[in-house]
Protein backbone atom coordinates (compact mmCIF):
# COMPACT_ATOMS: atom_id res chain seq x y z
CA UNK A 1 0.00 0.00 0.00
CA UNK A 2 1.21 3.40 -1.03
CA UNK A 3 -1.03 5.98 0.37
CA UNK A 4 0.18 9.73 -0.63
CA UNK A 5 -1.69 12.91 -0.79
CA UNK A 6 -4.87 12.25 -2.83
CA UNK A 7 -3.75 9.17 -4.84
CA UNK A 8 -3.86 5.48 -4.08
CA UNK A 9 -1.67 3.26 -5.36
CA UNK A 10 -2.04 -0.82 -5.85
CA UNK A 11 -0.26 -3.18 -7.72
CA UNK A 12 0.75 0.23 -10.07
CA UNK A 13 -2.61 1.23 -10.91
CA UNK A 14 -3.58 4.26 -9.30
CA UNK A 15 -6.75 5.52 -7.86
CA UNK A 16 -7.21 9.52 -7.28
CA UNK A 17 -9.46 10.25 -4.36
CA UNK A 18 -12.26 10.54 -3.98
CA UNK A 19 -13.38 8.13 -6.37
CA UNK A 20 -16.50 6.13 -7.15
CA UNK A 21 -17.09 2.53 -8.14
CA UNK A 22 -20.32 1.26 -9.97
CA UNK A 23 -21.96 -2.01 -8.80
CA UNK A 24 -20.75 -4.84 -11.72
CA UNK A 25 -21.95 -7.50 -9.34
CA UNK A 26 -22.41 -10.42 -12.01
CA UNK A 27 -18.91 -9.50 -13.50
CA UNK A 28 -20.28 -6.17 -15.59
CA UNK A 29 -22.11 -2.67 -15.40
CA UNK A 30 -25.56 -3.02 -17.18
CA UNK A 31 -25.69 -2.03 -21.05
CA UNK A 32 -22.28 -1.21 -20.97
CA UNK A 33 -19.01 -2.82 -21.62
CA UNK A 34 -15.45 -2.15 -20.35
CA UNK A 35 -14.60 0.78 -23.41
CA UNK A 36 -17.72 2.51 -22.16
CA UNK A 37 -16.61 2.73 -18.58
CA UNK A 38 -13.47 3.68 -19.47
CA UNK A 39 -14.54 6.56 -21.67
CA UNK A 40 -16.74 7.95 -18.72
CA UNK A 41 -13.45 8.39 -16.66
CA UNK A 42 -14.34 5.52 -13.65
CA UNK A 43 -10.88 4.25 -12.75
CA UNK A 44 -12.49 1.29 -10.40
CA UNK A 45 -15.49 -1.12 -10.58
CA UNK A 46 -16.62 -2.79 -7.45
CA UNK A 47 -17.84 -6.82 -8.13
CA UNK A 48 -19.51 -9.22 -5.65
CA UNK A 49 -17.96 -12.66 -4.76
CA UNK A 50 -21.00 -14.08 -2.97
CA UNK A 51 -22.99 -13.30 -6.22
CA UNK A 52 -20.29 -14.06 -8.53
CA UNK A 53 -19.29 -17.60 -7.28
CA UNK A 54 -22.82 -18.48 -8.04
CA UNK A 55 -23.34 -16.68 -11.61
CA UNK A 56 -21.21 -17.56 -13.95
CA UNK A 57 -19.60 -19.23 -11.44
CA UNK A 58 -15.75 -19.34 -10.23
CA UNK A 59 -14.63 -22.59 -13.11
CA UNK A 60 -16.03 -20.17 -15.52
CA UNK A 61 -14.05 -17.20 -14.66
CA UNK A 62 -11.09 -18.82 -14.18
CA UNK A 63 -11.27 -20.37 -18.28
CA UNK A 64 -12.16 -16.80 -19.05
CA UNK A 65 -8.68 -15.39 -17.34
CA UNK A 66 -10.06 -13.67 -14.24
CA UNK A 67 -12.66 -10.94 -13.91
CA UNK A 68 -10.14 -8.46 -15.33
CA UNK A 69 -9.52 -10.38 -18.58
CA UNK A 70 -13.64 -11.57 -18.94
CA UNK A 71 -14.86 -8.39 -18.50
CA UNK A 72 -12.41 -6.05 -21.01
CA UNK A 73 -11.39 -3.96 -17.79
CA UNK A 74 -8.02 -3.07 -17.23
CA UNK A 75 -8.40 -0.35 -14.08
CA UNK A 76 -8.95 -1.25 -10.44
CA UNK A 77 -11.34 -4.33 -9.42
CA UNK A 78 -12.39 -4.64 -5.78
CA UNK A 79 -14.76 -7.22 -4.92
CA UNK A 80 -17.12 -7.30 -1.89
CA UNK A 81 -17.38 -10.01 0.39
CA UNK A 82 -20.75 -10.81 0.75
CA UNK A 83 -21.35 -9.77 4.07
CA UNK A 84 -24.26 -7.41 2.69
CA UNK A 85 -26.12 -10.02 0.67
CA UNK A 86 -26.25 -11.80 3.73
CA UNK A 87 -27.69 -8.88 5.80
CA UNK A 88 -30.00 -8.20 2.23
CA UNK A 89 -30.79 -11.85 2.03
CA UNK A 90 -30.68 -13.88 5.14
CA UNK A 91 -31.34 -11.33 8.24
CA UNK A 92 -34.74 -10.61 6.10
CA UNK A 93 -36.02 -13.88 5.70
CA UNK A 94 -34.08 -16.78 7.83
CA UNK A 95 -34.93 -19.57 5.28
CA UNK A 96 -32.62 -18.23 2.54
CA UNK A 97 -29.98 -19.70 4.88
CA UNK A 98 -28.28 -18.84 8.33
CA UNK A 99 -24.86 -16.63 10.15
CA UNK A 100 -22.52 -18.77 12.29
CA UNK A 101 -19.25 -18.83 13.77
CA UNK A 102 -18.37 -20.71 10.83
CA UNK A 103 -19.57 -18.48 8.33
CA UNK A 104 -22.68 -17.80 5.73
CA UNK A 105 -24.71 -21.10 4.87
CA UNK A 106 -27.02 -20.23 2.21
CA UNK A 107 -29.06 -21.79 -0.66
CA UNK A 108 -28.28 -20.80 -4.28
CA UNK A 109 -30.94 -19.66 -6.39
CA UNK A 110 -33.31 -22.17 -7.82
CA UNK A 111 -31.11 -25.00 -5.96
CA UNK A 112 -31.84 -27.04 -2.76
CA UNK A 113 -28.27 -27.35 -1.93
CA UNK A 114 -26.65 -25.48 0.95
CA UNK A 115 -22.97 -23.62 0.49
CA UNK A 116 -21.09 -22.63 3.04
CA UNK A 117 -19.08 -19.04 2.66
CA UNK A 118 -16.56 -19.54 5.17
CA UNK A 119 -14.24 -16.20 5.39
CA UNK A 120 -11.00 -18.26 3.95
CA UNK A 121 -13.25 -19.45 1.27
CA UNK A 122 -14.36 -15.70 0.04
CA UNK A 123 -11.01 -14.69 0.41
CA UNK A 124 -9.95 -17.68 -1.56
CA UNK A 125 -12.25 -16.96 -4.24
CA UNK A 126 -11.44 -13.08 -4.55
CA UNK A 127 -7.11 -13.49 -4.66
CA UNK A 128 -8.72 -16.16 -7.91
CA UNK A 129 -10.70 -13.92 -9.65
CA UNK A 130 -7.82 -11.24 -10.20
CA UNK A 131 -9.17 -8.15 -7.28
CA UNK A 132 -7.23 -5.56 -6.09
CA UNK A 133 -8.95 -4.70 -3.26
CA UNK A 134 -10.46 -7.84 -1.52
CA UNK A 135 -12.57 -7.32 1.31
CA UNK A 136 -13.24 -9.37 4.77
CA UNK A 137 -16.38 -11.33 5.07
CA UNK A 138 -18.36 -9.82 7.41
CA UNK A 139 -22.15 -9.32 9.42
CA UNK A 140 -23.64 -6.47 8.13
CA UNK A 141 -26.36 -5.04 10.03
CA UNK A 142 -29.23 -2.56 10.13
CA UNK A 143 -28.95 0.67 11.69
CA UNK A 144 -31.71 0.18 13.84
CA UNK A 145 -31.09 -3.34 14.59
CA UNK A 146 -31.47 -4.45 18.39
CA UNK A 147 -27.49 -3.90 20.80
CA UNK A 148 -27.61 -7.84 20.82
CA UNK A 149 -27.71 -8.03 17.11
CA UNK A 150 -24.97 -5.46 17.29
CA UNK A 151 -22.91 -7.24 19.35
CA UNK A 152 -22.97 -10.61 17.46
CA UNK A 153 -22.27 -8.78 14.59
CA UNK A 154 -19.10 -6.78 15.85
CA UNK A 155 -17.86 -10.54 17.27
CA UNK A 156 -18.40 -12.43 13.86
CA UNK A 157 -16.90 -9.37 12.12
CA UNK A 158 -13.79 -9.90 14.44
CA UNK A 159 -13.37 -13.53 14.49
CA UNK A 160 -13.73 -13.87 10.82
CA UNK A 161 -11.30 -10.97 9.93
CA UNK A 162 -8.60 -12.77 11.85
CA UNK A 163 -9.19 -16.20 9.74
CA UNK A 164 -9.56 -13.86 6.54
CA UNK A 165 -6.78 -12.26 7.05
CA UNK A 166 -4.42 -15.36 7.97
CA UNK A 167 -5.81 -17.02 4.72
CA UNK A 168 -4.69 -14.01 2.65
CA UNK A 169 -1.18 -13.66 3.88
CA UNK A 170 -0.74 -17.20 2.96
CA UNK A 171 -1.93 -16.53 -0.26
CA UNK A 172 0.84 -13.80 -0.55
CA UNK A 173 3.81 -15.86 0.27
CA UNK A 174 2.17 -19.16 -1.61
CA UNK A 175 2.04 -16.92 -5.06
CA UNK A 176 5.10 -14.89 -4.80
CA UNK A 177 3.69 -11.29 -4.56
CA UNK A 178 5.66 -8.69 -3.08
CA UNK A 179 4.30 -5.20 -1.73
CA UNK A 180 4.12 -3.71 -5.38
CA UNK A 181 2.35 -6.90 -7.02
CA UNK A 182 -0.31 -8.07 -4.15
CA UNK A 183 -3.50 -7.31 -3.85
CA UNK A 184 -4.94 -5.48 -0.65
CA UNK A 185 -7.15 -6.52 1.38
CA UNK A 186 -9.55 -4.02 3.50
CA UNK A 187 -11.58 -4.88 7.19
CA UNK A 188 -15.11 -3.66 7.54
CA UNK A 189 -16.36 -1.23 10.17
CA UNK A 190 -19.33 -3.06 12.00
CA UNK A 191 -21.44 -1.72 15.00
CA UNK A 192 -24.45 0.03 13.87
CA UNK A 193 -25.28 2.98 15.72
CA UNK A 194 -23.25 1.91 19.07
CA UNK A 195 -20.17 4.24 19.37
CA UNK A 196 -18.71 1.59 21.92
CA UNK A 197 -19.23 -1.33 19.54
CA UNK A 198 -18.45 0.91 16.58
CA UNK A 199 -14.76 1.08 18.84
CA UNK A 200 -14.09 -2.17 19.71
CA UNK A 201 -14.50 -3.18 16.04
CA UNK A 202 -11.94 -0.89 14.55
CA UNK A 203 -9.59 -1.52 17.54
CA UNK A 204 -9.67 -5.37 17.15
CA UNK A 205 -9.07 -4.20 12.71
CA UNK A 206 -6.41 -1.78 13.03
CA UNK A 207 -5.01 -4.45 15.37
CA UNK A 208 -5.18 -7.36 12.85
CA UNK A 209 -3.63 -5.10 10.03
CA UNK A 210 -5.30 -4.27 7.15
CA UNK A 211 -4.65 -1.78 4.06
CA UNK A 212 -7.67 -0.11 3.99
CA UNK A 213 -10.96 -0.06 5.73
CA UNK A 214 -14.53 0.11 5.16
CA UNK A 215 -17.41 1.33 6.75
CA UNK A 216 -20.08 -0.96 7.07
CA UNK A 217 -23.85 -1.36 7.93
CA UNK A 218 -26.45 0.23 6.42
CA UNK A 219 -25.39 3.66 6.03
CA UNK A 220 -28.58 5.33 6.51
CA UNK A 221 -31.82 6.18 9.30
CA UNK A 222 -35.52 5.18 8.56
CA UNK A 223 -35.97 8.25 7.52
CA UNK A 224 -33.49 7.62 4.46
CA UNK A 225 -31.02 10.21 5.79
CA UNK A 226 -27.03 9.72 5.90
CA UNK A 227 -25.95 8.87 9.48
CA UNK A 228 -23.72 11.27 9.87
CA UNK A 229 -22.52 11.15 13.47
CA UNK A 230 -22.17 7.61 13.28
CA UNK A 231 -19.69 8.41 9.91
CA UNK A 232 -17.65 10.69 11.56
CA UNK A 233 -16.69 8.83 14.79
CA UNK A 234 -16.27 5.84 12.94
CA UNK A 235 -13.78 7.91 10.66
CA UNK A 236 -12.28 9.64 13.48
CA UNK A 237 -11.20 5.73 14.76
CA UNK A 238 -9.15 5.15 11.92
CA UNK A 239 -5.52 7.04 11.06
CA UNK A 240 -5.88 9.43 8.53
CA UNK A 241 -2.94 7.27 6.83
CA UNK A 242 -5.03 4.18 6.22
CA UNK A 243 -8.06 4.90 3.27
CA UNK A 244 -11.52 3.91 4.68
CA UNK A 245 -14.57 3.13 1.83
CA UNK A 246 -17.99 4.46 2.66
CA UNK A 247 -19.82 0.86 1.28
CA UNK A 248 -22.89 1.39 -0.78
CA UNK A 249 -23.06 5.18 -0.56
CA UNK A 250 -23.85 6.19 -3.90
CA UNK A 251 -25.92 9.38 -4.03
CA UNK A 252 -24.19 12.27 -5.12
CA UNK A 253 -25.16 14.38 -2.24
CA UNK A 254 -24.17 11.89 -0.02
CA UNK A 255 -20.87 11.41 -1.82
CA UNK A 256 -19.94 15.24 -0.95
CA UNK A 257 -20.98 14.97 2.46
CA UNK A 258 -19.33 11.46 3.32
CA UNK A 259 -15.90 13.48 1.32
CA UNK A 260 -16.17 16.23 3.84
CA UNK A 261 -16.18 13.58 6.80
CA UNK A 262 -13.11 12.05 5.51
CA UNK A 263 -14.59 9.09 3.45
CA UNK A 264 -12.48 8.85 -0.16
CA UNK A 265 -13.74 5.64 -1.92
CA UNK A 266 -17.29 4.99 -2.45
CA UNK A 267 -19.78 2.31 -4.23
CA UNK A 268 -23.25 2.12 -4.95
CA UNK A 269 -25.98 0.55 -7.71
CA UNK A 270 -27.77 3.75 -7.23
CA UNK A 271 -26.77 6.41 -10.29
CA UNK A 272 -26.73 3.49 -12.82
CA UNK A 273 -30.16 1.76 -11.65
CA UNK A 274 -31.51 5.70 -11.72
CA UNK A 275 -30.72 5.73 -15.23
CA UNK A 276 -32.60 2.66 -16.45
CA UNK A 277 -35.32 3.44 -14.72
CA UNK A 278 -35.66 6.95 -15.90
CA UNK A 279 -34.23 9.14 -13.21
CA UNK A 280 -30.74 11.36 -14.62
CA UNK A 281 -28.03 13.59 -13.04
CA UNK A 282 -27.96 17.38 -13.78
CA UNK A 283 -26.07 20.57 -12.20
CA UNK A 284 -28.55 23.18 -11.72
CA UNK A 285 -25.43 25.53 -12.84
CA UNK A 286 -21.77 25.68 -13.23
CA UNK A 287 -21.57 27.92 -10.78
CA UNK A 288 -23.36 26.32 -7.74
CA UNK A 289 -21.28 25.53 -4.98
CA UNK A 290 -21.32 21.28 -4.02
CA UNK A 291 -23.39 22.39 -0.59
CA UNK A 292 -24.16 19.53 1.77
CA UNK A 293 -27.96 20.15 0.96
CA UNK A 294 -27.71 19.03 -2.82
CA UNK A 295 -29.22 22.44 -3.79
CA UNK A 296 -26.35 22.16 -7.05
CA UNK A 297 -28.25 18.91 -7.92
CA UNK A 298 -31.25 18.35 -9.98
CA UNK A 299 -32.90 15.14 -11.09
CA UNK A 300 -34.36 14.86 -14.98
CA UNK A 301 -36.97 12.46 -15.01
CA UNK A 302 -36.99 11.24 -18.68
CA UNK A 303 -40.73 9.76 -18.85
CA UNK A 304 -41.71 13.43 -18.61
CA UNK A 305 -44.21 14.21 -21.07
CA UNK A 306 -42.54 17.74 -21.69
CA UNK A 307 -39.41 16.55 -23.11
CA UNK A 308 -41.60 15.18 -26.30
CA UNK A 309 -40.07 17.42 -28.50
CA UNK A 310 -37.30 18.94 -26.24
CA UNK A 311 -34.16 19.33 -28.37
CA UNK A 312 -31.72 19.86 -25.66
CA UNK A 313 -29.40 17.63 -24.12
CA UNK A 314 -29.72 16.40 -20.30
CA UNK A 315 -27.12 18.52 -19.25
CA UNK A 316 -25.36 21.68 -21.10
CA UNK A 317 -22.31 20.97 -18.75
CA UNK A 318 -21.77 17.35 -19.19
CA UNK A 319 -19.46 15.82 -22.28
CA UNK A 320 -20.37 12.62 -21.68
CA UNK A 321 -21.47 10.68 -25.74
CA UNK A 322 -25.07 11.10 -24.81
CA UNK A 323 -25.12 14.86 -23.89
CA UNK A 324 -22.83 15.43 -27.07
CA UNK A 325 -25.49 13.40 -29.80
CA UNK A 326 -28.42 12.81 -28.05
CA UNK A 327 -31.38 15.24 -27.22
CA UNK A 328 -33.80 14.94 -24.09
CA UNK A 329 -36.66 14.31 -26.93
CA UNK A 330 -34.95 11.31 -28.69
CA UNK A 331 -33.35 9.60 -24.83
CA UNK A 332 -37.72 9.88 -24.20
CA UNK A 333 -38.54 8.36 -27.24
CA UNK A 334 -36.12 5.38 -26.75
CA UNK A 335 -37.37 5.20 -23.16
CA UNK A 336 -41.13 4.91 -24.32
CA UNK A 337 -40.01 2.46 -26.64
CA UNK A 338 -38.14 0.10 -24.00
CA UNK A 339 -35.42 0.05 -26.47
CA UNK A 340 -32.23 -1.04 -25.22
CA UNK A 341 -30.18 1.79 -26.46
CA UNK A 342 -31.55 4.16 -23.80
CA UNK A 343 -30.25 2.00 -20.83
CA UNK A 344 -26.57 2.39 -22.69
CA UNK A 345 -27.41 6.31 -23.19
CA UNK A 346 -28.68 7.09 -19.86
CA UNK A 347 -26.27 4.81 -17.86
CA UNK A 348 -23.19 6.39 -19.61
CA UNK A 349 -24.89 9.95 -19.07
CA UNK A 350 -25.35 8.94 -15.18
CA UNK A 351 -21.95 7.52 -14.66
CA UNK A 352 -20.12 10.58 -16.42
CA UNK A 353 -21.75 12.66 -14.20
CA UNK A 354 -20.39 10.84 -10.95
CA UNK A 355 -17.01 10.81 -12.49
CA UNK A 356 -17.32 14.46 -13.26
CA UNK A 357 -18.27 15.44 -9.41
CA UNK A 358 -15.61 13.35 -8.13
CA UNK A 359 -13.27 15.51 -10.49
CA UNK A 360 -14.86 18.89 -9.36
CA UNK A 361 -14.58 17.56 -5.43
CA UNK A 362 -10.76 16.86 -6.38
CA UNK A 363 -10.22 20.01 -7.42
CA UNK A 364 -12.07 22.48 -4.82
CA UNK A 365 -11.13 20.54 -1.95
CA UNK A 366 -14.91 20.57 -0.64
Amino acid sequence: MKPKARTFTVRHKQLNFPTFMPDGTYGYVRALTGQDLQAVGLEALMMNAFHLMQKPGSIVISALGGLHKMAAWPGVLMTDSGGFQAYSLIRQNRKFGSLTDKGITFYPEASKRKILLTPEKSIQLQMSYGSDILICLDDCTHIDASREEQERSVELTIHWAKRAKKTFTQLVKNRGFDEDTRPLLFGVIQGGGEFDLRKKCADALLEIGFDGFGFGGWPLDSESNLITDILEYTRSLIPREFPIHALGIGHPASIVTAYRIGYEMFDCALPTRDARHGRLYARQSANLPLDEDGDWLKFVYINSDSYIRADAPISPFCDCLTCQHYSLGYLYHLYRQRDANYQRLATIHNLRFMTQLTDDIRKIHV
